[in-house]
C-alpha cells in the first residue's frame, strides 16, 4: 500500500466537520453541566481531585495552588485560572444555593472584588459535597474514564444523590448555545423529588405546590409567579427580580430608603453601577428628592442607604428606582443541559426524572457492589464456623502436611495423600472435606486466638448480621418499591442536616408605575468648545457672557432642554444626544467631553456640525465630501431618536468635508488640496434623500481632493489668507457645478 497518497477533499466540508467537532467538544466537555450530577467537567474534577488528596471537611484545609496544579495535571489539560475560577464559585455562598467547597481566605465578596490569588487562599471540601457527591464512589457506582492522557482514571459523572442542576442552578456560554438555570432551596428539590417518586404522572404545576420557585442566594422578590409555570414546563423563560427596600426614619424627619436585598443579577459590578444610576438621577434631575447615598453593606449582608428630602414621596421614589436602575431586573432562563450525552432543554419534571433514572441506576450499582461483598463474607464465616467445628481434625491436617498447598488440597479436595494422620478415622474425616479455596484459604490464614469461645460466639453473630444483610441487599435489588425507600431516606437525611429556610420571596407584583415630574421646558444655549468639552447654560447667563461665549466655543446655539442635540462627523455619522444629558449650570462651571455623552469618539472622527435637532425641521443641510460630491437634504431627516444613524451615503475611501445649515448663503467656493478654486450658486446643489451619494460639485484630477468650502452672500466681501496672498472669494470667476475651477497660485 503506499503511504504517499494524496487525499482530495472539499475544503468546505473539511471546514464544517472540524467546526462541528470543536463545537460538540466545546458544547459536551466544558462549557454546560450533566443534568445528572449538575457539574461542569472543570467543577466535577476540581471536587474529584479533592476527594483523591484526601481534602475533606474535617481535615486541615490545603493551598487552592496544590489542588488547582494537581487537577490541571492529572484530569483538566487546560489554563488553571479557569480551574481556580471555578473552584472560587463553588466556595461562594453569594453564587451557589449550597456551596460545595469550604474556602478559607478571601474568595471574594458580593461587590464584584475578586479573590485572591490561589497561593494565598486555602480549600477543603464542604460536609455535603462528601455527603452528596463523593460517598460511594469507592462501590463501583458510576463509570471510571481514562484522563486526558490515559494515565489516570477519572469519574463520568459523580455519583449526587439529589438534582445539583436544581440546588445550585449553572450558567455558561458554549459554541451556539447558553445555559442559565436558577439556584433553588434544597429542602423545596427534596420534597419535589419525593413527590415524582411516589407518582410518576405528576404534573409540572402539582411539582410547583413543593417547589415554588428559584431560591436566590441574594435573596430578593421574584414578582411574576403566574409565568413560572410556563418557564418550568418549558425549560426557557424570563424571571423578573425585585431587590427588598424598607424605609426608615431619618435624621432630621427625613426618610432613609434602604436596600436589604438585591436582585441576583446583580452581584459584582452591578453594585457599583446601581449607586453610580442612582446618582446619575440626581445629576440629570430625574429626582430632587436625593440627599445622600451610603454603601454600608458588609459581612452581614447588603445595605444601601438613599437618605432623602422631609417631604418626599417615598413610594414613588422607590417605584423610580425599580424602573430606572437594576433594582428591577430580569433574569433569564434557559435549562440547557447534556442529557444523555447531547446538549437539551428540560423542563422541571424532566430534570427530576432523569436525576431520579439515575439515582436507581447508581443505587442498583452499589447494592450489587455491597451484596458480593456481604456473600464473599457469608462464604468466609461459614467456612471458618464450620472449620471451628472441626478444629482438631483441621490442626491434625495442618501438622500432618508437608506444605501449604497439601493442606489446602486436602480441605477443598478431600486429598489425604501424604498428609500424617493419628487415625484411620481422622484420614477418612479429612476426605469427605469440601471447603471453597476461599475458606480454605481464610482458615490457612486464620489466627489461634479466633478458637477463644468469644470470639467464635462474635463471629457467629457476625455471620447473622452478614446474612441479614445479603437479605435486605437483595430485597432491595428485587424490589423497585424498596430501593425507592432507600432513595427518600438518603434525601430526608440529606434535607434534615442541609435544608435552609427559603431567602426568595415568590409574589405577584404589579408594574412599578413613578409620576414623573415634568420638567418646566425652557430655551438654554449649548456650548461645545474646540477640544469638544460641552455644557448648557440659561439664556441670561448666556446673554451677560455672550461674547466669551462665542470666541471661547466652537458651536453655540440655542435648544430647548427637553430637545435633542445633534453632531455630525466626518464619517458620514449622526450622533443624538438628549440636552439633559448634558450638565447645566452656571457659564464657568465644569463642562464634560462629548465622547462621556454620546456615542463619538474623538479619537477617531472629527465633529464637523453641531446643531440643535428642532432647528433641522426648519433647515435643509448641506453636504461636502473630500472626493467632491455635494447634496442638499431636508433636515426633518434626522429628526430621529436613535444614537447612531447614518447621516450621508459615502463612496469607499470617501469622507466628509463640511456640514452646513443651509440658510441665506448664495454662493459656495470650494478649495482643493491641489489650489483649484471653482465658485458657483448653491441653487445648482440639488436636494436628495439622505441615503443618497449626491452629484459631482468640483471635478478633482488624481490624488487631489476638496480641502476647504466657503460661503458667502451676495453682497458679502469675504477674503481668505491663501498661501502668501489674500483672495477675495467674490472676486473669483463665477463659473458652474461639476467644473474644473481656476488654480490659483501663490
Amino acid at each position: 500500500m503506499d503511504d504517499n497518497r494524496i487525499i482530495k477533499t472539499e475544503y468546505s466540508e473539511l471546514m464544517q466537520k472540524s467546526y462541528i467537532d470543536y463545537a460538540m467538544s466545546v458544547i459536551v466537555a466544558r462549557a454546560l453541566p450533566d443534568v445528572r450530577d449538575g457539574l461542569k467537567p472543570v467543577q466535577r474534577r476540581v471536587l474529584y481531585d479533592m476527594y483523591e488528596l484526601g481534602i475533606r471537611h474535617d481535615r486541615p484545609y490545603r493551598k487552592s495552588a496544590r489542588i488547582v496544579g494537581d487537577t490541571m495535571g492529572k484530569y483538566h489539560p487546560h489554563g488553571d485560572s479557569s480551574i481556580y475560577d471555578a473552584l472560587v464559585v463553588m466556595a461562594q455562598d453569594f453564587k451557589k444555593g449550597q456551596t460545595l467547597i469550604d474556602g478559607h481566605g478571601n474568595f471574594g465578596n458580593i461587590e464584584g472584588d475578586g479573590a485572591a490569588a490561589m497561593r494565598y487562599t486555602e480549600a477543603r471540601l464542604e460536609k455535603l459535597t462528601q455527603d452528596a457527591f463523593l460517598e460511594d464512589l469507592d462501590k463501583d457506582v458510576v463509570d471510571f474514564v481514562p484522563n486526558f492522557d490515559e494515565t489516570e482514571k477519572e469519574p463520568a459523572v459523580l455519583p449526587c444523590k439529589l438534582p445539583n442542576l436544581l440546588v445550585n442552578g449553572s450558567e455558561g456560554i458554549a459554541v451556539g448555545m447558553a445555559t442559565s438555570i436558577p439556584p433553588h432551596n434544597l429542602g423545596e428539590v427534596v420534597d419535589a423529588v419525593k413527590a415524582y417518586m411516589q407518582d410518576e404522572t405528576i404534573s409540572t404545576r402539582e411539582l410547583m405546590r413543593f417547589l415554588q420557585g428559584p431560591d436566590f442566594p441574594t435573596g430578593g422578590i421574584v414578582t411574576n409567579k403566574d409565568e413560572l409555570l410556563s418557564i418550568y414546563e418549558t425549560g426557557t423563560g424570563k424571571i423578573r427580580l425585585r431587590g427588598r427596600v424598607e424605609t426608615e426614619k431619618g435624621k432630621n424627619g427625613r426618610i432613609n430608603v434602604v436596600i436589604t436585598e438585591i436582585p441576583y443579577t446583580m452581584i459584582g459590578a452591578n453594585i457599583g453601577k446601581f449607586l453610580s444610576d442612582v446618582a446619575a438621577l440626581a445629576e440629570t434631575k430625574k429626582t430632587t428628592d436625593i440627599v445622600d447615598i451610603s454603601n454600608q453593606s458588609s459581612k452581614e449582608g447588603i445595605r444601601i442607604v438613599i437618605e432623602l428630602k422631609k417631604d418626599a414621596d417615598a413610594d414613588n421614589f422607590i417605584n423610580m428606582l425599580y424602573k430606572k436602575t437594576r433594582l428591577e431586573d430580569t433574569f433569564g432562563v434557559n435549562m440547557l443541559a447534556i442529557a444523555g450525552g447531547r446538549p437539551e432543554t428540560l423542563g422541571l419534571k424532566q430534570i427530576i426524572k432523569a436525576n431520579v433514572e439515575f439515582q436507581f441506576e447508581v443505587n442498583r450499582r452499589k447494592y450489587e457492589t455491597l451484596l458480593k461483598k456481604e456473600q464473599a463474607k457469608r462464604e468466609i464465616q461459614e467456612g471458618l464456623i464450620k472449620a471451628c467445628n472441626v478444629i482438631d481434625l483441621i490442626i491434625e491436617i495442618l501438622r500432618g502436611s508437608r506444605d501449604r498447598a497439601m493442606a489446602k488440597a486436602c480441605l477443598v479436595e478431600g486429598i489425604t495423600e501424604g498428609i500424617r494422620f493419628k487415625s484411620r478415622e481422622s484420614a477418612v474425616m479429612a476426605a469427605q472435606l469440601r471447603f471453597s479455596e476461599n475458606q480454605a484459604n481464610a482458615i490457612l490464614d486464620m489466627r489461634l486466638y479466633r478458637l477463644i469461645g468469644l470470639e467464635i460466639e462474635a463471629l457467629v453473630r457476625e455471620h447473622e448480621e452478614t446474612v441479614a444483610n445479603i437479605y435486605r441487599y437483595e430485597d432491595i435489588l428485587e424490589r423497585k418499591s424498596a430501593m425507592a425507600q432507600v432513595i427518600i431516606n438518603d434525601l430526608d437525611a440529606l434535607k434534615k442536616e442541609y435544608a435552609r429556610k427559603r431567602s426568595t420571596r415568590i409574589d405577584n407584583c404589579t408594574e412599578a408605575v413613578f409620576e414623573e415630574k415634568k420638567v418646566e421646558e425652557i430655551q438654554v444655549y449649548c456650548l461645545i468648545d474646540k477640544f469638544g468639552y460641552t455644557r448648557t447654560v440659561d439664556a441670561a447667563a448666556y446673554e451677560r457672557n455672550q461674547e466669551a461665549a462665542l470666541s471661547e466655543n466652537r458651536f453655540v446655539f440655542p435648544v430647548k432642554n427637553t430637545g435633542r442635540v445633534c453632531l455630525f462627523t466626518d464619517t458620514g455619522q449622526l450622533y443624538t444626544v438628549k440636552v439633559s444629558d448634558l450638565p447645566f449650570g452656571k457659564f464657568r462651571d465644569k463642562a464634560v467631553p462629548l465622547d462621556n455623552v454620546s456615542n463619538y469618539d474623538s479619537t477617531k472622527e472629527q465633529l464637523l456640525l453641531a446643531v440643535g435637532q428642532s432647528d433641522l425641521n426648519l433647515y435643509r443641510l448641506l453636504f461636502f465630501t473630500r472626493q467632491g460630491m455635494a447634496k442638499l437634504v431636508d433636515g426633518g431627516e434626522f429628526d430621529v431618536m436613535k444614537r447612531t444613524v447614518a447621516a450621508t451615503k459615502l463612496q469607499e475611501g470617501d469622507s466628509v468635508a463640511d456640514v452646513t445649515v443651509y440658510r441665506e448663503q448664495k454662493y459656495v467656493t470650494l478649495q482643493s488640496k491641489e489650489g483649484f478654486f471653482l465658485r458657483f450658486l448653491l441653487e445648482e446643489i440639488p436636494e436628495k434623500k439622505k441615503n443618497a451619494v449626491g452629484v459631482r460639485a468640483i471635478k478633482l484630477s488624481g490624488t487631489d481632493e476638496l480641502e476647504a468650502v466657503y460661503y458667502t452672500g451676495a453682497a458679502d466681501d469675504t477674503s481668505i489668507s491663501y498661501k502668501s496672498r489674500t483672495l477675495a472669494l467674490n472676486q473669483l470667476k463665477l463659473a458652474h457645478r461639476d467644473g474644473r475651477g481656476t488654480k490659483v497660485r501663490g
